[in-house]
């Protein structure tokens, strides 16, 4: 394709964006159990008028746009008060979970810099439920991840936590929740342990930072994870997932100004204007954080005490019609309106494209440490009037897959490359292994079954070169 000569009209424009997204995941049917967070159409139109009122406003400079350090300054105090952070807690706007993370990470490793100099190799230490992002921050900023494993409820342990700590450690990692199991890790013991150690320790609550403590305030027994545990020095909290503020809101929050500040980027050494970043982007659109304001302010306390009653009650239908199949097994009992469930007598995976063929989504997780690969929910608002139709379409599914043949495949790749190791494949090895898997041409398969038994069994890093060379080859 190539930029047309003239101006195509704004109709067909509408028209041809309307046609891209005739395979889009459907998220306004309810039945999407994942990516878009859908609070209900009123609170989703103030939420885009916000948006679009403030879409060209550019957060670059908070100074020539003191609406958006507005919005900003009161969204952040909302999340400190909501986080139990006291008057010195401070924080920033981000454009979401990932970013919130890069930033904690960054401003450990520049704290340590300053304070403990003569750590050269820094290390923090992840618990191996911890998101994805933590990795990608270490890879950006050149620290090692120390990786401690989880017990049979899949919470971080504690005694391997005190095994890993060395004299380069900067900053230890706990989940309220993790994400793919929704339970929350021993945050208090984590965090004591990283104080008497004068180590950092952040608490990634981007998934349900937000809407625990309503959780709480309905008498779920949700243990501490915020500001009120000592020892925990900053926190990351999503809200265009469960405060339902349309995508682009994060927030990155510290105890105090004296750690947020080795967050900060400024720079003068150059011939332009003077830059100033409280974030990992420079210019960076407005609309989201007035949304966000909006939002927040438009369905308030009560409003989110409401949303989250709901999706208690659906989380626990849901949880008990898996529990009572006979071929399902929940990984872990959840702290939260996401889990996961595996099965040791049909093909998971099968069953995950039966599902999405008839109009669900739900997500694979692949096999990782003593975690099966397994299905997993993330409970919308949007799925609360779903949840029954979901479990009968569920049994349903299972019988219509339950004679698949599976496992040959992922048996006899297992057999040949669990031994090697990936970097001495060639190029021509991984295009083999991409075109068995189905992936050649620019078109999505249809099915991935047979594609995520094939990763399931590959080594985690032989997993990650074919994901790199996929994406790499259909963009």
């Amino acid at each position: 394709m190539i930029l047309p000569k003239k101006g195509v009209d704004k109709s067909d424009i509408s028209k041809t964006l309307t046609e891209f997204q005739a395979d889009d995941l459907d998220w306004r049917s309810g039945k999407v159990f994942g990516y878009v967070f859908d609070p209900g159409e009123e609170a989703m139109e103030v939420g885009k008028q916000a948006y679009m009122q403030f879409l060209s406003e550019n957060a670059l400079d908070f100074t020539s746009f003191p609406s958006l350090f507005k919005f900003e300054k009161e969204v952040v105090e909302m999340a400190v008060n909501h986080l139990n952070g006291g008057e010195e807690a401070v924080g920033n706007f981000t454009s979401g979970g990932t970013e919130s993370i890069l930033l904690a990470v960054k401003a450990a490793r520049d704290h340590a810099r300053v304070h403990k100099p003569g750590i050269k190799e820094p290390e923090m230490i992840l618990p191996i439920t911890g998101h994805a992002a933590f990795h990608k921050a270490a890879r950006y900023f050149n620290i090692k991840v120390v990786p401690i494993t989880v017990d049979d409820t899949f919470r971080a342990d504690v005694a391997a936590l005190k095994s890993a700590i060395t004299k380069n450690t900067i900053l230890v990692v706990g989940s309220a929740p993790s994400y793919a199991h929704g339970v929350i890790d021993p945050i208090a013991e984590m965090a004591a342990i990283a104080k008497e150690n004068d180590l950092l320790f952040h608490t990634d609550g981007c998934v349900g930072g937000f809407m625990l403590p309503f959780y709480k305030k309905l008498g779920e027994p949700v243990p501490d994870f915020d500001f009120s545990v000592p020892g925990v020095t900053s926190i990351s909290m999503d809200l265009h997932k469960f405060a339902y503020t349309p995508k682009g809101a994060s927030l990155v929050l510290y105890r105090n100004s004296d750690i947020r500040k080795h967050q900060i980027f400024a720079c003068s050494q150059w011939t332009g204007y003077t830059i100033i970043n409280n974030a990992v982007m420079s210019s960076r659109t407005g609309g989201p954080m007035a949304a966000a304001y909006a939002v927040l302010n438009f369905l308030g306390e009560d409003g989110y005490m409401n949303i989250a009653r709901q999706k208690i009650a659906a989380t626990k239908i849901l949880l008990e019609g898996v529990r009572k199949h006979k071929d399902l097994k929940i990984m872990a009992e959840p702290d939260f309106c996401m889990f996961s469930f595996t099965s040791e007598t049909i093909s998971i995976f099968h069953l995950i494209d039966e599902m999405n063929s008839i109009g669900w989504y739900i997500q694979p997780a692949l096999t990782f440490e003593h975690s099966r690969h397994n299905v997993h929910l993330s409970i919308n608002f949007s799925n609360v009037e779903w949840v029954d139709a979901f479990i009968e379409d569920l049994y349903k599914s299972i019988e219509n897959i339950r004679d698949v043949t599976y496992g040959e495949i992922g048996a006899a790749l297992k057999k040949e490359f669990e031994n090697k190791d990936p970097d001495s494949l060639t190029d021509k090895d991984i295009q083999d292994l991409l075109a068995m898997a189905g992936t050649s041409g620019d078109d999505f398969p249809d099915a991935m079954a047979d594609i995520s038994e094939m990763l399931d069994v590959l080594p985690p890093k032989l997993r990650e070169r074919l994901m790199v060379e996929y994406t790499n080859g259909i963009f």
